[in-house]
């Protein structure tokens, strides 16, 4: 049933991505499945964090290979700090480990990092990672590797709508000024297209409260394959779904 709902029969669409069609230009991943896929082999759920953790560098470099332009990556939730404080910690300590060793590569495939979430409220080693990582590759001009981190779409929402409204009130202007693209200005993804495409891992069908006002018209791909089991196959199948798809945004 899932799948006659949601996705096409995969025999009946092209395997290959097409040259003639376009290509998605943001791709949004919600990363599932990470202690599913530990607890499957017996491991702890941080091993099945760490194996993550290598699947972002290759879809990375996928995804730039393929000449797609953003890449964002939901890492942490505002609602994963209601795990078990070793989970926690350990994702924590995460972005340094990676950024530490993966800068250089980014660096080389002139890639720019950004992240976005309420960074202010993570640990410091967290943030200074984040922030080097930031800084090191702020010249770079290819694809855009964003991290959601601290992430909530619906506090994003209600700040941004506080902000818009300061801005209009102080400004003389009444609620009724109050606009969409006004609101948009101040998402964390301001400076970032809205996600042509939203991936899903692991089987669920859900959104997690994640980008919410910016996947309003994004095409949805969900797949029961664990995180750290997703591979260049997998991600190529998702891109090649979105092109055989009529995007019409409420038109005809």
């Amino acid at each position: 049933m899932f799948k006659k709902i949601f996705r096409q029969d995969e025999n009946e669409i092209n395997n290959e991505i097409s040259a003639e069609l376009p290509l998605p230009s943001h791709v949004a991943i919600i990363m599932d499945g990470n202690g599913r896929w530990a607890k499957k082999r017996f491991l702890p759920r941080v091993a099945g964090h760490r194996e993550g953790m290598q699947v972002v560098k290759r879809m990375t470099r996928y995804a730039n290979s393929l000449g797609i332009d953003i890449l964002t990556l939901y890492a942490f939730s505002t609602e994963n700090w209601k795990r078990p404080n070793d989970e926690v910690d350990f994702l924590m300590k995460l972005p340094g480990e990676f950024f530490d060793t993966f800068i250089p590569e980014l660096m080389e495939e002139n890639v720019r990092v950004n992240v976005m979430g309420y960074k202010e409220e993570l640990p410091k080693h967290t943030l200074d990672a984040v922030e080097r990582a930031m800084e090191a590759t702020k010249g770079n001009t290819g694809l855009v590797l964003n991290f959601a981190l601290n992430y909530g779409s619906r506090a994003e929402i209600v700040t941004a709508t506080q902000v818009a409204m300061r801005e209009l009130l102080d400004a003389g202007f009444t609620a009724e000024d109050l606009t969409e693209e006004r609101l948009a200005k101040h998402l964390m993804s301001a400076d970032l297209s809205d996600p042509d495409l939203l991936i899903r891992t692991s089987g669920e069908l859900r959104l997690s409260n994640f980008m919410l006002w910016q996947l309003a018209y994004s095409e949805f791909y969900f797949t029961e394959t664990h995180w750290p089991d997703f591979s260049e196959s997998d991600f190529k199948q998702a891109v090649v779904e979105y092109q055989n798809r009529s995007r019409r945004f409420g038109g005809l």
